[in-house]
């Protein structure tokens, strides 16, 4: 049976699970949490289920049991498991062309590029052109016009470089012409309202009011103050490309201008299916909990899907990335690498992800997001379920 929460920090773990509310706790005491909230499932087993801190500094709203949280890129799993889906019910083949379901996508010399590639990074349009607005962003079809006129900015399967904001089109488009839903409304009727899952890309009006805050830290760095030749040689590289306003790793982050702003309750109601995945903590681990308990994806439809596709570094984000169908795969280096783990990170620290190996699966939400590296509040959350 679970324990009932203290003051603090809210919720509940199962015996022995105790270091994890320490840990949590000292989280938020150290000033680096706001609000959040963590949840972790074993073998199907809700084991630790934790939230404390400030929902809204604005009002002083507290973090309660049921708030939400915008998780940025954490969403692309999410997104990916509804295009697996429709694979394995035969209803989508992952190396078919995409204009097989979407035929103005052949434009622009992209006839050949199998769908696979959307979800591996490889398609070589993290970019476009010409920059979009919000309102076109969160208006869905100008953003898709826009992708099936674009041409690659790489020769296709040839590199793989991380579309941080156009996967969310591209893959959802295809969701939406094979299924005939958009993906959200897929997400709804097939994954998250099934499961019972505090989980949606497209929010709705009425859930709005239970969304945390986010509140972003600074920049760390000042672009324009650095000095790339004192800059030690292994991150030479990667300053070089973020601070380079032309360069494809600048437009891929800054594909949308003005930037977009998830606090906006328009933002949270479109469908942006790369960034604005809305959902609990609990809902995040009881998602990774359902994939490698069988309950969304077969055992060999899971296993394909986390299978080693492409790694190495990546061409936008300029450091060492594995990438499986979908998801992503932890370098040695992560906190949270096993050699069967599999998952997805969000900007500024959120985290979802399961390993069938040990039967765990994590969910980590926060609504403070942090430039530091490294961002260790993930990280030591995790240090005391291993322990336990």
């Amino acid at each position: 049976m679970l324990a009932n929460g203290s003051a603090a920090v809210h919720g509940e773990t199962a015996p022995g699970f105790e270091a994890v509310r320490e840990a949590f706790a000292a989280n938020l005491a150290s000033g680096e949490e706001i609000g959040a909230a963590v949840s972790v499932h074993l073998h199907g087993r809700k084991v630790v289920d934790l939230w404390g801190g400030i929902a809204d500094p604005e009002t002083g709203r507290p973090w309660q049991r049921d708030t939400l949280q915008v998780v940025y890129s954490t969403t692309k799993a999410v997104t990916a498991a509804c295009a697996l889906l429709l694979a394995q019910r035969g209803d989508l083949d992952l190396d078919a062309p995409v204009a097989r379901y979407w035929p103005e996508f052949a434009a622009g010399g992209k006839e050949r590029i199998p769908v696979r590639w959307l979800l591996t990074h490889q398609a070589g349009l993290p970019a476009l052109d010409h920059p979009v607005t919000p309102a076109e962003a969160v208006a869905w079809d100008p953003v898709v016009r826009a992708l099936a006129a674009q041409r690659p900015f790489w020769e296709p399967g040839t590199e793989h470089g991380y579309h941080a904001l156009t996967y969310g089109w591209l893959v959802g488009e295809v969701v939406r012409r094979v299924s005939g839903r958009s993906l959200g409304t897929f997400l709804a009727e097939e994954i998250a309202g099934p499961l019972g899952l505090d989980l949606w890309i497209g929010l709705p009006a009425s859930q709005q009011h239970r969304v945390s805050r986010i509140v972003t830290d600074p920049a760390a760095f000042d672009a324009a103050a650095i000095d790339l030749d004192a800059v030690p040689e292994p991150m030479r590289d990667v300053l070089a490309a973020y601070t380079d306003p032309g360069s494809l790793t600048t437009r891929a982050m800054t594909l949308v201008q003005p930037a977009l702003d998830h606090n906006r309750p328009e933002e949270q109601a479109a469908e942006l299916p790369a960034t604005n995945g809305v959902c609990t903590a609990r809902a995040l681990s009881g998602f990774y909990a359902a994939l490698i308990g069988h309950r969304v994806l077969t055992p060999a439809a899971l296993a394909a899907a986390t299978e080693e596709q492409v790694a190495g570094v990546d061409r936008i984000l300029r450091v060492p990335v594995r990438i499986g169908t979908g998801f992503g795969l932890p370098t040695p280096d992560a906190f949270w690498y096993s050699p069967t783990a599999f998952g997805f990170g969000g900007l500024g620290g959120s985290l979802g992800f399961a390993d069938p190996a040990s039967g765990l699966a994590f969910g980590y939400v926060m609504n403070r997001v942090r430039h530091e590296v490294p961002d260790l509040r993930a990280a030591r959350l995790l240090a005391a379920v291993e322990a336990a």
